[in-house]
């Protein structure tokens, strides 16, 4: 328990060895250290010493939440942080998704490693000015399941932020995991000395996942972060006409592929619909969608995404939608948004940019 640090061995939601409520709360009841915790001396946490310092040269922290999974949240991490990058800043993207670290596939950085020097852990880099840290490049085995506990979890945030040597940066990214537990709180804990710009929390159109942001939104209240802005992702599903696929389908089940001879009957009657973008709802938005919500809660509204095939592909090879001009209807979106983020909360970045 040396430095604060919080053992291995404790109980879930532990509160520290240097809170005051240590030993004493309700969380702490039937663990090991509790009576060891309620006696030993109480001070500030050594560690958020080293942290402060290490994000001293740390301009500007953005934390993406979501308050539901499969919302889209890394992949809007990955890209804003792309996008960030072609501007020139000097980007860090850290992924404190313990359990299900996404970034490196997202940044195509699978099967790389942390090298350590002596001035700590050094980010994996896309790009010169793009660097990238998570638990997937420790892991031995990609497919294996990281199974800890939550102080354990929350050990590894320290060292993500006291340990790993970023260097200048302009801006920090943190992709977090759905929710609002254990690793959550504690990033929040470590980083608030130093300042947080604040968040960006990502949602779908329905309302099951408005449901969970609404709590996300709650929680940044409560913890005293600021709300940047909320982005609807997925917001229906938006792809050139000549990329679908048509389909004929029988009473069974059974379909016949005639895309080509749509095309081709396209191309020779209507050729300016092979121009066209189709777009459908996914999700029911029927309730007002996020921007509806935004109004409700009183938080800033970004804009919304669509669903682009074309988008998840270049999650999925690691690339930026904004290096090549395929993701046609994601990528005008995205970068909207982040202008707006420009405008509304960085201008002097902008003006350094120009």
């Amino acid at each position: 328990m040396e430095n604060g640090e919080i053992p291995e061995n404790a109980n879930e939601h532990c509160p520290g060895p240097q809170s005051e409520s240590a030993g004493k709360s309700d969380s702490c009841q039937g663990c090991p250290n509790q009576e060891v915790c309620a006696t030993a001396p109480k001070g500030p946490d050594p560690d958020l010493v080293a942290i402060a310092e290490r994000m001293a040269t740390v301009k500007h922290k953005i934390l993406v939440l979501s308050g539901k999974g499969g919302v889209g949240k890394s992949t809007f991490s990955a890209q804003l942080s792309f996008a960030l990058a072609a501007k020139d800043f000097q980007v860090g993207l850290l992924d404190i998704d313990i359990c299900g670290p996404s970034i490196p596939k997202m940044l195509g950085l699978e099967g790389q490693d942390i090298h350590q020097s002596n001035l700590g852990w050094s980010p994996v880099y896309v790009e010169s000015n793009l660097g990238v840290m998570s638990i997937g490049f420790m892991l031995p085995n990609p497919d294996e399941a990281v199974i800890w506990r939550g102080p354990r979890k929350n050990g590894l945030i320290k060292q993500f932020l006291k340990d790993v040597y970023w260097g200048e940066l302009d801006f920090l990214v943190v992709d977090a995991p759905p929710g609002t537990s254990d690793e959550h709180i504690s990033i929040v804990q470590f980083l608030q000395a130093t300042g947080i710009d604040g968040a960006i929390i990502v949602t779908t159109p329905q309302q099951v996942s408005l449901i969970d942001v609404r709590k996300e939104v709650s929680f940044c209240k409560k913890v005293g972060v600021p709300i940047l802005g909320v982005v609807e992702n997925m917001s229906g599903l938006c792809q050139p006409l000549k990329d679908f696929k048509f389909l004929k389908m029988t009473e069974n089940g059974e379909h016949t592929d005639l895309t080509e001879k749509v095309i081709e009957f396209m191309r020779e009657k209507a050729p300016e619909m092979l121009d066209l973008i189709a777009a459908s709802e996914v999700f029911d938005s029927s309730g007002g969608g996020a921007a509806k919500m935004c109004t409700e809660m009183g938080v800033p509204f970004l804009g919304k995404v669509p669903l682009d095939p074309q988008l998840c592909k270049a999650a999925e090879e690691g690339k930026s939608c904004f290096a090549e001009q395929k993701c046609c209807t994601s990528a005008p979106a995205l970068k909207n948004i982040v202008e707006k983020l420009m405008t509304n909360y960085w201008h002097e970045e902008m003006s350094v940019e120009q």
